[in-house]
This record gives C-alpha cells, structure tokens and sequence, in this order.
C-alpha cells in the first residue's frame, strides 16, 4: 500500500473517531511546576471521564487515573520545588527585574524542552503516526517548542496559560497589545496606571517580546532541528497555527480586556466542590463567630520557615495583637514564641477552609491559584507578592479594592499590623462579595466550558474560523503604521506645498510693491 494510500486511511479513521464521539487527545506539559499542572490536570481527567481517549506527557503522573487516562512521565527536572523567603530580602535592581525573570525564565524553558525531547515518553508518543491524535492540548509559556511536536504529529492545537497573557502571546491569536492600560506580566501594575507607569509598561512590554524572539524562539528551533531534522518551520510560525487559548483568567479579577473569540477566559477550573474539614478544624472555625479567622498560607513554592527570624518576630507580634484566630500553613512542628491566638499546620485544605464564612482574610503571597480560591468564596486578601505574575495578581485586586498590598522588603509588625486591619474593614468584604457575585455567575461551570471549547475545535478541525487575520499581518502593516507613513507624507507635501505657494505670492507682492516705488 502506498504512503498516499495510508495517509487517507488514518484520516478517514481519525474523522470516523470524531463524528463517533470519542477523541484521541494528547497533552504536552512539560514545565515542571506543580501549579501550572493543577490548570490543565483538571481538563485532561475530564476529557477521558467524558469517554476520551486521553494521553499526557508530564512530569505528573495522575495516581488514580480515571478510565482512558494514559500517562507518559517525563522525567523530573528541578527547577527549585521550593524557595526561600530570604532569597527576596534585598531588591536593588527593580528596573531590571522583569529582564532577569525573563532570562531565568527562558533558560527554565530551554532545559524542560531539550529533557523532554530526549525523553522516552516523547519517544513513545511520536510511535503514533501523524493524524493519528485529533487534538493536542499543550502549555504555551516560556518556549514554544512542544509546537515542534505538533507539527510532526498534524493535528489542531489548543493552548492553555496559568498565568495572565505574556507579552508574546498576543500577536499570534489575534488580540492587541495595549499597553496603556494592559499591563506587562513581569511588571505587576493594575489597570490604572500613571503616565510614568504607562512609559515603562510600554517599553517593557515591545522589549520582552521582542527578546522573546531573539532568544526563545532561536533555542526552541535549535533543538527542534536537531531532534526532528532541519526542514522544520520555525515555531515563530508554527505558534501562528495555534486554535485556541484556553486562560487561567476571568474579567471580574483581573480586569476587561479585548480577547478575540479563539482566546477563552477559564479561570477556577482547577476548582472543586468544598469537602467537610477535619473536626478539629472545623471547630476551630466554627468558634471563632465573633471575630472570625485569618488565613496564612505563602503556597507550596514559597516556605514559610524560611522567613528570617526579624520578619517572622514582627509577623507574630502584629498578629498577636489582633483579636481573629490566626491559621498559618507553617512547615515545622514548632513555632518559637507562638503567640495563644496562633495554629499552625504543615499542611492544609486551603480551598475549603477559604469556604467557611468565619474566614475574615487570606494573607497570601499572590499566587493566581489560592487567590482564584479567595475571589470565589468573597474573602478579602492581603498580599505579598515577591515574583513573577504575583505582583499583577495583587495589583489586580487592589484596584478593586477588595486586597491590600505588602511590601516584603519593607515588612514590619505595623505593616502587618495596618495592612490585616485595613483587609478587616467591613467595605473590603463587601467588594469582595461583589467580585465573587462575577466570578462565579457564569453561563458554564469553567471546566465545562473548557470541554466544550477542545471537543469544538476537533470537530472542526481546528475552528478555522476562529482565528482572526491579524495574526497573518506583520507590525508596520498591523498598525497602519503605512497608512499613517503615507498619511504623514500627505500632510507633508500639502503643508509644504501651501507654504511654498504662500511664500511665493508673498515675494511677487514685494516685487510689486518694489517696481511701484521705483
């Protein structure tokens, strides 16, 4: 049988499997950040509890996996699982933050692509032969090269981001950067800036996209071709294919922005029905009616025992002073000079403690995950952000003014103190009920609207009508920057023309006021 022969033969399957009902759907996440898997997890066991067939690679393996739920494990790169709180003590390079966090980024991206091309998982998945997959799902991040992957495999692709939209995310779905009031990931500021801050977002956000293209874009089709051979597109045009954009986001928390119809708003996916607390816990809660309970919890990345031993002193005395019961996510067994009104936990049920309404604030580091856990149970937050999309995350919700802001540099026991007294007003509960009202009044549950977004683009094939034509447009002609160029030249000439006839009439009438003296 002919190659041409057997092509047609997979297609007509894989089209037979789709009208059928059943999709063959493989996810590519091969970052190695628990918090960005918790975004896609969810989606991918709900794909094959749908009655999908369901392969992901990752460095994740689903320990009870539901039924047509296929794990290929990567291998585990360590990227740092947790860090140290001493690690953001001193922040004397500000301006340059974004850049550095860029970089380290980008070399994070490098080193999770190449281990996962070399990976036997990979291998293993790459046996399929290309059209075999309906739909790859994959994380579109810090590189682009499980867009490689795709390529090879032929099938339509979905994007998923558990963070805002970086900088390079916009021109390939169409949607428009506007850096007056969209702020740059790495910059952190809300949707109301100054003019200095609309400067600097400016030039943070053409600066990082276009680094984004000297630097990720090159490493990510080095690699590529030397796994896959040299005739490979370059990913800056394979990430123009990409269907849709499925976005760890919604208006109501992080703002009104301009998406295109191939980009869909997601966010709380990851999040489940509430579950009963252990007896201890919910006493303790139940008790505290009067004055109600703050949260502390820094997430699984940062540790709290890390805080150095000034700062950790300060935190105890303002919360000492405050009458809430007081629940810290706390990695030890032990907590020196532990104030009476303190309990700490190593581990703790952060979404359903969030759940129960003696919960008067979440003191949090700004991590999109738990702070989407706040928002929809209404709890007013208190942030301290200390990097990547945390300082966007709290801004966001300052504006709205259900979140205080803390400087970690700056942390003080009347910081503390004032900030979780500012977060207990009764307003900020009031705002915070209002945005939760928004977050959770939706059409669709968040995973549902997920499923029915991948299922959509299978059947069609990629929903080629989704995508908008900007993407096939570059710069200059994307912002008219031609018509303005002609416009300009326009004006121009008519301005120098009028001036040029002006200052000749101008000299005939000298002429002739000269001849009549004469």
């Amino acid at each position: 049988m002919s190659e041409n022969c057997i092509t047609k033969l997979i297609l007509l399957i894989s089209l037979f499997s789709v009208s059928s009902g059943q999709l063959k759907i493989l996810g590519l996440f091969p970052h190695p950040a628990p918090s960005h898997f918790q975004f896609f997890h969810p989606l991918m066991r709900q794909l094959a509890q749908s009655g999908h067939s369901v392969d992901v690679v990752s460095p994740f393996p689903d320990k009870q996996s539901p039924s047509g739920y296929k794990d290929y494990v990567l291998p585990s790169v360590s990227l740092g699982n947790q860090l140290g709180l001493d690690m953001f003590e001193e922040n004397s390079l500000t301006f340059l933050q974004p850049y550095i966090e860029f970089f380290i980024l980008s070399e994070y991206g490098k080193v999770a692509c190449q281990s996962t091309l070399n990976s036997d998982a990979l291998a293993q998945v790459l046996q399929h032969p290309a059209g075999y997959y309906d739909i790859i799902i994959l994380e579109q991040f810090n590189t682009d090269c499980m867009m490689g992957v795709a390529h090879q495999l032929q099938a339509p692709v979905v994007a998923m981001s558990s963070c805002a939209l970086m900088p390079w995310h916009y021109e390939r779905m169409g949607a428009p950067i506007i850096p007056s009031y969209i702020s740059a990931l790495f910059l952190g500021h809300s949707q109301d800036m100054n003019f200095a801050g609309r400067l600097n977002n400016w030039i943070t956000t053409h600066t990082l996209n276009w680094l984004y293209n000297w630097f990720s874009v090159p490493a990510a089709d080095d690699l590529l071709r030397q796994r896959f051979g040299a005739g490979l597109p370059s990913t800056g045009e394979l990430v123009k294919r990409t269907s849709l954009m499925l976005l760890n986001q919604h208006f109501s928390l992080s703002g009104s922005k301009p998406l295109p119809p191939n980009v869909i708003e997601v966010g709380g996916i990851h999040m489940k029905k509430e579950q009963a607390l252990s007896d201890d816990l919910q006493q303790l809660l139940d008790n505290a009616s009067e004055h109600g309970v703050i949260l502390i919890s820094w997430g699984s990345l940062l540790k709290a025992i890390s805080l150095s031993s000034t700062k950790r002193a300060a935190l105890l005395r303002a919360v000492a002073r405050l009458p809430q019961q007081i629940i810290w996510k706390w990695e030890n067994e032990t907590l020196k000079n532990q104030p009476a009104n303190v309990h700490i936990m190593k581990w703790l049920p952060q979404r359903d403690i969030l759940s129960h309404p003696n919960v008067r604030v979440f003191f949090t580091h700004g991590g999109l995950m738990g702070l989407t856990e706040a928002v929809s149970s209404g709890v007013p937050i208190v942030g301290m952000p200390v990097l990547g999309d945390q300082f966007l995350n709290v801004a966001a919700l300052v504006q709205r003014q259900m979140a205080v802001q803390l400087d970690f540099q700056s942390l003080s026991e009347q910081s503390i103190f004032e900030a979780l007294s500012q977060a207990l007003d009764p307003s900020y509960k009031q705002n915070a009920a209002k945005i939760a009202a928004a977050y959770n009044e939706r059409p669709q549950l968040p995973l549902e609207t997920a499923l029915w977004w991948v299922e959509h683009v299978a059947e069609t094939r990629g929903a080629p009508l989704l995508q908008s034509s900007a993407v096939h447009l570059n710069r200059f002609v994307y912002y008219s920057l031609d018509v303005y160029m002609v416009v300009g030249i326009t004006l121009l000439v008519i301005t120098a023309s009028v001036i040029g006839v002006w200052r000749l009439c101008c000299k005939n009438k000298r002429q002739q006021q000269k001849h009549k003296r004469l």
